[in-house]
């Protein structure tokens, strides 16, 4: 199984309890081939369901995602810590409906550690309002499989997330 642990956390933030997602799998690159898969635009197209991410990459600069057949982006926030190859920290606004425009923003951190000639990479989604829209997160299992899949054997994972956006507007479809 390429997705190992996936935990959900309660804690009182002054009065709402928030939760995170952790998702954590080994992957057989280097943590610079990874980081590329995970920052350049066409690869992560390429295990993210056609969706693009743009940015310059630097800390405090803001990134957006959006795919090709959509009205605008599906994704925005910022780069809160840029550091190739090992940690990206971004703020997430999800935007392609207004129930999880409704949300609010949260926070992935993305972390890589090589292990042999292997990554674990960890990717943690949090500041997650508890009983958060599980369009926010839901997600993260086909994509970093995807990922997993791309970077192992260069070939494309066909997921339901996958055949979804191949065949919807992503507009009306769920990440």
């Amino acid at each position: 199984m390429a997705i190992t642990r996936e935990t959900s956390t309660a804690r009182k933030n002054g009065e709402e309890e928030q939760m995170e997602k952790v998702y954590e799998i080994y992957i057989k690159t280097t943590p610079e081939r990874l980081w590329k898969a995970i920052t350049d635009p066409e690869m992560r197209s390429k295990y993210n369901f056609g969706v693009r991410i743009k940015s310059d990459w630097k800390p405090g600069s803001r990134y957006e995602s959006s795919h090709p057949a959509g009205p605008g982006p599906l994704v925005e926030g910022e780069n809160v810590e840029v550091d190739p190859p090992r940690r990206l920290v971004q703020t997430m606004r999800a935007l392609w409906s207004d129930d999880v425009k409704r949300e609010g923003t949260s926070r992935v951190t993305w972390e890589i550690e090589a292990v042999g000639d292997s990554c674990r990479l960890t990717v943690t989604h949090d500041q997650l309002r508890e009983g958060a829209n599980e369009e926010l997160y839901g997600g993260w299992p086909m994509i970093l499989s995807g990922l997993k899949t791309l970077l192992e054997t260069g070939e494309l994972l066909t997921t339901p997330g996958s055949l979804m956006y191949a065949t919807s507007s992503p507009s009306t479809g769920k990440r």
